[in-house]
């Protein structure tokens, strides 16, 4: 709201017209500096007041009614007005109407037409004056020659009385001819009053718009025709601006629906991703790959680094299926003993084992026609692999302890930061089980790979962490979104939130402070000497090998030390490229 404020202020703040804002309630919330004019009001006493207090005339009980009326007939209208000082003037008023985020506001132009309605009134005068009329009078003769004039076009044409003798309209009507002239005239005879714009020219060429009432009379058996000229050039730059004005409207309208089209984007997304917070365009795709698996039944296998949010993407997936109205329920296979999770998973019954002191139902029972989120799925022991793939492909489970078969409808989204073709390869998981799994694929990205959401996240996490901390964070420096973003993250987005969290608690005030502690590139020159898995393993039978002088079997050999069977040291020794060229010194 308060941008759509500043975009109204700044879009209309030095027009000539007054321009005022309203919503539904006929609460002002913005004027420009011509209506604080015209109505003697400061801007900040203007926007304490309602469209009651400016418009006497309007009741607040009728103020419904009007306002959808006027949302289906918008047209240009007259009114009155009341200023500060309680003197009431004229109006003429134009109502836009603008959509932004759901709600309707109204923009108000706004003219004073009290000089106009005075010129008017003049106007009517002149027809039965000369001399004292304040505009242009020229009396004109069948043929078009001036017989006579007013002072005020003396002075506005800039000729003198005698010059204007003999001259005719189109001396100064330069965009007119003799046809056209012929034809006013019959169609002024006809009608005996005629009212049209055209342009004028001074005696030094000056152009100039006027605004003509002709009047056809006889006197004394002659024809004439009493044209009272007054020039609008000034109203014409003011209609030229209040088009400008409309056109900036419609334009600024446009904008904000698409604005709000795009607000409405967001707003579905953020309902559906919960926590997901992205503008980055590789995360689109794992977006658009949640939108397309939501509302099926389909399995879903989430990878990615720790600290990528791969439950968020699980959680986003159920809140946008058909299974939202029942829970998503989360089991963390790294955090559960291995002897305790087939009880946790399955459930068991009374006296299954020590301890078994009643009946319990399993996460797959809780999950019945909802979702069950099995969390690092690479570290199942491999022993319960088999129970989970039964349950996948029958929909049926056995409580430990039990005889019966329980029927279970349970949608699975699985996720893991293992690299499970590998973990297959090396025998550490069912190669059913994950094609199993793998029906759906999303892969999480890293943060190093979307730095552009940096920002975004750091943002959020000052709001959300803030409010938890009782701190108010306005002010994220530059260089700290800078610093963060210099730096790859391996922690990604988990890691990210905990260095927000400390850097609040260290703040002062409300400006972000992440500490002089923080040294992107000393952390990235450590996270480089660190060795991949693989690389240890490599490293550290290279130095057994060492040990035993390459002797693999037997006793007191390589395997026997490193607790492996023979066979699979020379697997790994194998799959490793390890030889004894390695044996380098």
């Amino acid at each position: 709201m308060m941008e759509f404020k500043r975009m109204c202020h700044e879009a209309l703040e030095d027009l000539p017209v007054g321009v005022i804002w309203f919503d539904k309630d006929a609460k002002l919330f913005e004027v420009n500096k011509a209506a604080c004019k015209y109505w003697g009001y400061s801007r900040e006493e203007f926007l304490q007041l309602s469209i009651f207090d400016v418009n006497p005339f309007m009741k607040r009980e009728n103020w419904a009614d009007h306002w959808v009326a006027k949302q289906k007939d918008p047209t240009t209208f007259e009114g009155k007005h009341r200023r500060k000082n309680g003197e009431i003037f004229p109006v003429s008023i134009t109502d836009i109407f603008v959509k932004h985020q759901g709600e309707v506001y109204s923009c108000a132009i706004i003219t004073d037409i009290t000089k106009n309605k005075e010129a008017d009134r003049l106007a009517r005068l002149a027809d039965f004056t000369v001399q004292k009329a304040g505009d242009a009078v020229l009396w004109l003769c069948p043929k078009g020659y001036i017989k006579r004039v007013n002072e005020a076009a003396i002075d506005r044409y800039g000729y003198t009385s005698s010059e204007f003798e003999g001259l005719n309209i189109l001396s100064i009507s330069k965009d007119a001819d003799e046809t056209m002239f012929s034809n006013i005239w019959e169609n002024l005879k006809e009608k005996k009053q005629l009212e049209f714009e055209a342009n004028h020219y001074s005696k030094q060429g000056k152009k100039f718009s006027v605004e003509i009432s002709a009047h056809h009379i006889q006197f004394e058996s002659m024809e004439y025709a009493c044209t009272i000229v007054k020039d609008i050039t000034e109203r014409k730059q003011k209609e030229a601006a209040l088009r400008g004005a409309l056109m900036e409207i419609r334009e600024l309208k446009q904008k904000l629906e698409a604005e709000n089209n795009y607000l409405q984007e967001e707003i579905i997304v953020e309902n559906n991703f919960g926590e997901i917070i992205s503008n980055s365009k590789k995360f689109q795709k794992v977006l658009t790959q949640i939108e397309q698996v939501a509302d099926t039944a389909s399995t879903v296998l989430v990878t990615g680094e720790s600290g990528t949010g791969k439950e968020l993407i699980a959680r986003a997936i159920h809140q946008l299926s058909r299974r939202n109205a029942r829970p998503m329920i989360k089991v963390n296979c790294a955090a559960l003993p291995a002897n305790l999770i087939e009880s946790e998973l399955f459930g068991h019954e009374k006296g299954a084992f020590t301890g078994a002191i009643d009946k319990k139902i399993g996460k797959f029972e809780l999950a019945n026609e909802g979702t069950l989120f099995l969390d690092e799925i690479g570290e199942m022991p491999i022993e319960l692999q088999p129970k989970i793939l039964r349950a996948l492909q029958e929909g049926e489970i056995e409580r430990v302890g039990g005889s019966s078969v329980q029927k279970v409808d349970v949608r699975i989204i699985a996720a893991t930061n293992r690299d499970l073709p590998k973990e297959v390869k090396e025998g550490n998981f069912r190669e059913d089980l994950f094609y199993r799994l793998n029906v759906f694929p999303i892969h999480s990205i890293p943060l190093r790979e979307r730095k552009e959401d940096i920002p975004l996240l750091v943002s959020f996490f000052c709001e959300k962490l803030g409010n938890r901390l009782g701190r108010k964070i306005t002010n994220i420096p530059q260089k700290v979104i800078s610093s963060l973003m210099s730096y790859d993250f391996p922690g990604n987005v988990r890691e990210l939130e905990n260095l927000i969290e400390r850097g609040i608690i260290m703040s002062k005030g409300d400006k972000l402070n992440i500490g002089s502690w923080f040294n992107p590139k000393k952390k990235v020159e450590k996270m480089e000497k660190i060795l991949t898995l693989e690389e240890v393993q490599r490293n550290h039978i290279i130095e057994t090998l060492k040990h035993t002088n390459w002797k693999v079997s037997g006793k007191s050999g390589a395997a026997e030390l490193l607790a492996m069977r023979p066979t699979t040291l020379y697997s790994k020794m194998e799959r490793l490229e390890i030889r004894r060229s390695n044996d380098v010194v």
